[in-house]
């Protein structure tokens, strides 16, 4: 029977009875997890919200296990800085966003029907770079040295250490770069489940690599767990998604295929500009080289941050792109806008709400999760110290990730890179001045400085170039839901923090669970309560969203 043919009620069967609303329920998360289901721009959102989610503990889990075996010194140190070479090379060679521009490239060839066409034309990419990005990856493995003397005296310790982790991890870029490019393939049919598992799997390839390794090659089987987390987690599982939506690889170069030549056009800008979203870490760890164990307890605070950050700002923001690329590319320029301005909004609303906590909560927070075996009760004062200053900018750093994305859909990649470039080059002064004057503790304000320029410059740029509007008749961002969440997170704040500091406390585990426990009460209580009171319909929302 086809879709215009009238039932004829003497012909069905009877009906049959109604499935019980336990099965429907488990038919539904069935269905929402199922690797092939066609997510809504809210279904994805919360799938990658709650693979965010997973994938921060286990990811704390890492960090716990870090800390506990080997502290905070300098083979951490060593350690960390391990990984800022493989992740520079990948960002300056295929921009850091190989899904990114894809995604805008493939969602065309689907508009225009023409997928096989777009299949061949991610062939010739996949192929042609990885020829390139495997040339730099040689080179680097040989200059590795050369870099690490930026950070290290390359013949001390720490300097060998971080140069022998360094040419582990450094092959991983390749697996880095084509699981990026074939997700896109998942992504344009709006499927996301293969993306969720991917950081999960990553980050439990490093914890293997630890304990089953560790014994005999100390912190380097970290780096040993994190390239075989890259081949499994970030390229198999994606290679897989492909296959599984028909993708079939063609071992081909043609270096004139118009997709190629536009894949270089948007991806150009991103490799050749860089930003502070990229090189904040690397910044921080070169000024902070300098003593024993800094490093470390200023990434340990900044992990410990982007768990909320990524659960808000980052799984929304990749769950949003094929939507707004969609939108953009349909002409459908008013639902873009609004669409924009409307995720904008929620986010730094709910942000708002979320820094209260994490600055009120820093300290306790930071001490059960960090503080035992070789990482001391000084080193968990220090982290929460820049946690809580890291914390303050979550609403600038979830709110960037949408505007970026914003310009990715509408195919512009110059205009923000170009910005990024310009604000990266302001923003270094700052962190050297800051360091020299508060040492290691104005690195995080500096920190904060920089996203606050960036995010303000991509926001004013949108509404200039009448993408995105800030303000006026064609609508903006929902100043009045954002000013509540404001004045419920700055009430929520106050109230946790005067009961903190009312109440004795000691650093225990015991003590970090009573001032967690009485907080989060009084954080919400007062959080609710004012949203309450003032109107915010951020709350139905969120449940609705759930819902």
């Amino acid at each position: 029977m086809t879709a215009n043919d009238e039932p004829n009620p003497m012909l069905e069967p009877l009906e049959a009875p109604a499935a019980p609303e336990s099965i429907k329920t488990r038919r539904n998360l069935l269905g929402f997890l199922r690797p092939s289901h066609s997510h809504t721009a809210a279904s994805a959102t919360l799938l990658l919200t709650l693979s965010a989610l997973l994938s921060r503990v286990i990811g704390l889990i890492r960090d716990q296990f870090i800390a506990y075996k080997f502290g905070a010194g300098h083979s951490t140190d060593a350690y960390n800085v391990s990984f800022f070479l493989p992740e520079l090379i990948n960002y300056l060679l295929v921009g850091g966003a190989a899904s990114i521009t894809f995604i805008t490239i493939l969602e065309r060839y689907r508009a225009n029907n023409d997928e096989a066409e777009g299949e061949r034309a991610l062939s010739i990419i996949l192929n042609t770079m990885v020829l390139v990005l495997g040339t730099a990856i040689i080179l680097a493995e040989i200059f590795t040295p050369y870099y690490i003397r930026l950070y290290f005296n390359p013949a001390s310790p720490e300097g060998i250490l971080a140069t022998r982790i360094t040419r582990i991890v450094l092959p991983g870029q390749l697996f880095v770069f084509a699981g990026g490019v074939l997700a896109s393939v998942s992504l344009v049919r709006k499927q996301f489940s293969y993306q969720a598992a991917s950081p999960l799997i990553y980050n439990i390839c490093i914890i293997a690599g630890g304990v089953l390794l560790g014994s005999r090659y100390g912190i380097t089987s970290l780096g040993i767990g994190a390239l075989v987390g890259t081949y499994i987690g970030l390229f198999l599982v994606n290679a897989y998604g492909a296959y599984r939506a028909g993708m079939r690889y063609q071992p081909i170069l043609n270096l004139r295929h118009p997709g190629f030549r536009e894949w270089v056009r948007l991806s150009l800008p991103l490799m050749l500009g860089v930003t502070v979203i990229t090189l904040d870490n690397q910044i921080l760890g070169y000024f902070a080289s300098h003593g024993a164990g800094d490093i470390s307890r200023l990434t340990y605070a900044k992990r410990l941050f982007t768990a909320p950050m990524a659960i808000i700002g980052q799984a929304a923001g990749a769950a949003s792109l094929p939507f707004f690329a969609a939108l953009y590319g349909r002409n459908q320029f008013d639902a873009f806008r609004s669409a924009v301005n409307r995720s904008v909004s929620r986010l730094i609303a709910f942000s708002f709400l979320c820094s209260a906590a994490m600055i009120a909560l820093a300290l306790p927070a930071v001490d059960i999760v960090f503080r035992r075996g070789n990482f001391r009760a000084a080193d968990a004062t220090s982290t929460a110290s820049y946690f809580a200053i890291f914390a303050i900018s979550l609403a600038l750093w979830t709110a960037q990730a949408i505007y970026a994305r914003a310009f990715y859909a509408a195919g512009e990649t110059f205009v923000p890179m170009l910005a990024g470039t310009i604000v990266t080059v302001i923003t270094i002064p700052i962190y050297w001045s800051l360091h020299q004057q508060f040492n290691v503790i104005g690195l995080a304000w500096a920190s904060d400085l920089a996203i606050v320029l960036h995010t303000v410059t991509l926001a004013v740029l949108l509404h200039r170039r009448k993408l995105v509007p800030l303000f006026g008749p064609s609508g903006g961002l929902d100043r009045a839901e954002i000013l509540r969440a404001a004045a419920a997170g700055i009430i929520s704040f106050t109230g946790t923090y005067l009961l903190l500091h009312l109440i004795p406390q000691r650093q225990t585990y015991l003590g970090d669970i009573i001032a967690l426990s009485l907080g989060g009460i009084v954080w919400a209580t007062l959080a609710i309560a004012t949203l309450r009171l003032t109107g915010s319909k951020l709350l139905s929302q969120i449940l609705s969203r759930i819902a």
